[in-house]
């Protein structure tokens, strides 16, 4: 029996953005073209430590830019997705839409 497409696009899924903070990020970013860190701390309500880290994981994966730079003599951090970060985005969403799809919800 052939497996309705869902739950083998489930299996497929890019864990790098499967984690709800990640997830969280992304989906805030995907909305702007940036955004700084207090407002991603605001926006997904994580912990400084916990945006950092997550954060740094996307970059590494190269679906993001993180420029850090001087405001005011005050450390500024500015996020941005890149070209691919958003099309996997686009595509894991597509993923967990064909899912909900399939189950009908």
């Amino acid at each position: 029996v052939d497996s309705p497409r869902g739950f083998s696009d489930l299996v497929d899924i890019d864990r790098t953005l499967h984690e709800p903070a990640r997830a969280a990020i992304m989906a805030v970013l995907y909305g702007v073209q940036s955004a700084d860190f207090k407002f991603l701390l605001h926006m997904t309500q994580l912990t400084k430590g916990n945006l950092s880290a997550h954060a740094r994981k996307l970059e590494k994966a190269d679906f993001l830019i993180i420029k850090k730079s001087f405001r005011n003599n005050y450390p500024h951090t500015e996020y941005q997705l890149t070209q691919k970060g958003r099309m996997a985005f686009r595509e894991y969403l597509k993923k967990l839409k064909a899912l909900a799809n399939v189950l009908d919800v």
